[in-house]
């Protein structure tokens, strides 16, 4: 079973996905894909393991999502936005190659039996990116947006804290 669970910024996806893990299961994963940026990064990424209790199993991984998921598991993968900025900057920005690796990535995720809840961003919405590499990135969030919801078998819209059934 997989859940996409997207929105903006701020809008409560990581609360109701972790709810929503926790409503499956009592000892779930949880699948951070953000690379380590630099201190203060590792300091934010430390806070939010602090937010989960000790239910929660946490593992950080850049890209390969399936190699750390198990059958039955029940994982919250938090975000593919990360995770398409790791395959984007390991790339050299290659929309084309990127989309097709992540495309791989996420469709072995199909293959196992558990229940995948996975974060995105709609970053498409906000504001429109300066820089050309940013506009590049939008699309590419986009795409691969549109990949994951295609195979869900649950997709939710946050907006404002609130959770919109898309399908």
């Amino acid at each position: 079973m997989i859940y996409y669970i997207t929105g903006g910024e701020r809008s409560g996806k990581s609360s109701y996905a972790q709810n929503l893990a926790l409503s499956i299961s009592s000892t779930p994963k949880y699948v951070a894909t953000s690379r380590i940026w630099g201190d203060d990064h590792r300091k934010r990424i430390d806070r939010h393991i602090a937010d989960r209790d000790e239910r929660w199993t946490s593992i950080e991984e850049e890209k390969v999502l399936a190699s750390v998921i198990e059958p039955k598991d029940i994982v919250v993968i938090d975000c593919v936005t990360l995770w398409l900025t790791n395959f984007y900057v390991d790339t050299k920005n290659d929309i084309e190659k990127c989309l097709e690796l992540a495309k791989i990535e996420f469709n072995k995720l199909l293959d196992i039996d558990a229940t995948i809840i996975i974060i995105s961003n709609e970053i498409g919405m906000g504001v429109h990116a300066q820089t050309e590499v940013g506009r590049k990135f939008t699309e590419l969030q986009g795409w691969v947006n549109q990949h994951i919801a295609k195979h869900a078998d649950k997709a939710t819209l946050m907006v404002s804290g609130i959770p919109l059934t898309l399908k």
